[in-house]
């Protein structure tokens, strides 16, 4: 949904777009005196870090989020109980008026980016101008056959980007139609206050806005600029003025700019910290290490000199690394064996076990010429819809659960809404209306799917290119299931379609029909679910649309009554169910498993799960010290 940003914007924009300050290094003022000097924390971790700005559609993903949740700073937090905390040691926001909805945010003084250069008015900027969407233009540059081409697809073919494509094409590739609710954002001379005004109300507002990268860094590469100050100040006045020759290489830049390679880059600019952690080494697959941030004043100060996280897919592999003193804390994927292996480790090692902050699920792909896009069958919606409903009428949900997730909680159930954790207030009167088990029943409908594939009149059996983790030992196990299933009638063939790079892979459906992963939750918020499921959402790989899907998020984000907001979740989920967006499994389990010597451990059910309060952590051990451990 495109928001106004005309002259109100431009005019309030233009108005605080003065020269900044000369950046200086903040004081330390005691910023390390918190850290125990010589502590070192290993960690593992089932998916390597791969990319720094994870609001993008490729780095959107745990692996980078819980990176860089112990580097970047920002306004609030979730504490163990999942009530919201703003750190007003980084910065504060306050509302102050709900006609129209008006929110101030202040950056404190001592904010600052690693390098120096003051965290401020235009990182918020950035983020929105980047997720809103408002700024990205409508037509892209076309190649002779009249396909549009974007930046990136001459990027991947390792080709420069051609003027004609770059020049003036605004390509932000991840956007979130509830920062596009903003449409005016009036910043302060001295660049510490933004104004942000929001063109209807909107429930979900402390969670809508953040710190991404590094708006001078962005400006500096996008722009050729050296000067941190002047970039910034740049990239400031190319928003006010709706500048496509100079926003053209900002999204371009902060699409690509920030993608990791097999170690570190070069540039050091590309991993800035803000918070209590310094990315010191990279090795892809392999590890990264942080050390704490000397120049840190916040009140999240590290308590531990130096974490290591290593990566390692294989749940047991990790279960071994910890027990022989190689790692000091994991959250590895959830078994009945990892938890029994976990729990005969003895008394120098404790488990905590609890619901997850994942689901998994089944997405199919609407637009990408394949079994499932109506275009296929010269743009035939019933027939294609007939396939796609066949097809998830045959994933066998109960018996993933069943064989897969009941060893490890007996108590274990499938999860049937898009929206709704299992025991949460509102999973009942949702899955009440939603029809997703009548639609795709636990048993399984299988002369149903036969029948839809007869009526519709289509050859099988029809192939379809599944898409999960191809070193992730429960989803092969998983996609065992399901291929022996959807095959068995003869109506489906499944072509493996894993990878190891399946989380960069997702948006861009043209490699696959169907998907198989994990959403985590990030937040509390109402609308949450709105990027995966409304028109051009950013997590809507498949490129599921419905206008009335569109209309009820519209109206959720400005319904402050729960009873509605449910009645208009189950709404929404009903027509999923109905256009067979997709299918959900089960809610993940989660296992956390650690040395006894570090202390304050425990895990939330939304993203960054067990890293949430690592400034409480507390140890005495050293590396050299775990190692010892595991060898007595």
């Amino acid at each position: 949904m495109k928001i106004r940003r005309i002259t109100a914007v431009a005019a309030t924009m233009a108005a605080g777009a003065l020269v900044l300050s000369a950046c200086e290094t903040p004081e330390t003022d005691g910023g390390s005196a918190g850290i125990d000097e010589g502590t070192a924390l290993n960690i593992g971790w089932n998916q390597s870090f791969y990319e720094y700005n994870d609001d993008s559609a490729t780095g959107n993903a745990t692996a980078n989020a819980m990176v860089l949740y112990l580097m970047k700073s920002d306004f609030n937090y979730y504490d163990e109980d999942l009530n919201l905390v703003q750190d007003t040691s980084f910065g504060s926001y306050e509302k102050t008026s709900d006609d129209p909805l008006t929110v101030e945010y202040t950056f404190n003084d001592d904010a600052a980016w690693s390098d120096g250069t003051p965290v401020d008015a235009a990182d918020l900027v950035l983020y929105w101008a980047a997720l809103s969407g408002n700024f990205n233009t409508e037509e892209f540059a076309s190649d002779d056959e009249g396909v549009t081409v974007y930046p990136e697809d001459h990027e991947e073919a390792g080709e420069p980007v051609p003027e004609d494509v770059l020049n003036n094409q605004v390509f932000f590739n991840f956007t979130s139609p509830n920062v596009g609710l903003i449409d005016d954002m009036a910043v302060s001379e001295d660049h510490k206050q933004v104004t942000v005004t929001y063109a209807e109300p909107f429930v979900d507002w402390e969670v809508n806005l953040g710190v991404g990268v590094p708006a001078h860094v962005v400006a500096q590469n996008a722009l050729d600029i050296e000067d941190p100050t002047e970039a910034k100040q740049a990239l400031l006045d190319a928003v006010a003025n709706e500048d496509a020759a100079a926003l053209a290489p900002i999204s371009n830049f902060w699409n690509t700019g920030f993608q990791f390679g097999d170690t570190l880059p070069e540039d050091e600019s590309l991993y800035l910290s803000s918070g209590a952690y310094l990315m010191t080494d990279f090795r892809r697959d392999q590890s990264v290490t942080l050390e704490a941030n000397p120049d840190y004043t916040g009140d999240h100060q590290a308590s531990i000199e130096t974490i290591t996280i290593r990566y390692n897919e294989d749940p047991m592999a990790s279960v071994q690394a910890l027990q022989n003193g190689e790692i000091d804390l994991i959250q590895p994927q959830a078994s009945a064996d990892t938890l029994q292996a976990l729990e005969a480790l003895g008394d120098e090692f404790a488990v905590i076990t609890g619901d997850g902050a994942t689901y998994e699920h089944v997405d199919l792909a609407f637009a990408n010429g394949g079994p499932f896009d109506p275009a296929t069958y010269d743009g035939d919606e019933d027939t294609a819809l007939a396939v796609r409903q066949a097809f998830l009428k045959l994933i066998p949900r109960q018996d993933i659960v069943d064989r897969i997730i009941s060893p490890l909680n007996p108590e274990a159930s499938v999860r049937s809404a898009y929206t709704a954790i299992p025991g949460a207030p509102n999973y009942g009167p949702i899955t009440e209306v939603n029809g997703m088990d009548e639609m795709f029943p636990l048993e399984l409908d299988r002369e149903g799917a036969a029948q839809l594939l007869d009526d519709a009149g289509v050859e099988t059996p029809i192939e379809v290119r599944l898409l999960t983790a191809a070193d992730n030992t429960r989803r092969q196990d998983q996609l065992a299931l399901i291929t022996e299933s959807v095959e068995a009638d003869g109506l489906f063939e499944i072509v493996d379609a894993s990878s190891a790079e399946w989380g960069s892979l997702l948006a861009d459906p043209s490699g696959y029909d169907a998907s198989m992963f994990g959403w985590q939750s990030t937040s509390t918020a109402v609308a949450e679910s709105r990027a995966n499921f409304e028109t051009g959402g950013g997590n809507n790989f498949g490129a599921f649309s419905d206008p009335r899907v569109d209309e009820l998020y519209t109206e959720l984000v400005v319904t402050t009554d729960p009873d509605r907001q449910a009645e208009i979740l189950g709404e929404v989920e009903a027509i999923l169910v109905e256009s067979a967006f997709g299918v959900t499994i089960y809610q993940h389990p989660a296992i956390t498993g650690y040395n006894a010597e570090l202390q304050n451990v425990s895990s939330i059910q939304v993203s960054p799960t067990m890293f949430w309060n690592f400034w409480e952590w507390e140890t005495t051990l050293t590396g050299d010290e775990a190692a010892e451990d595991g060898d007595s």
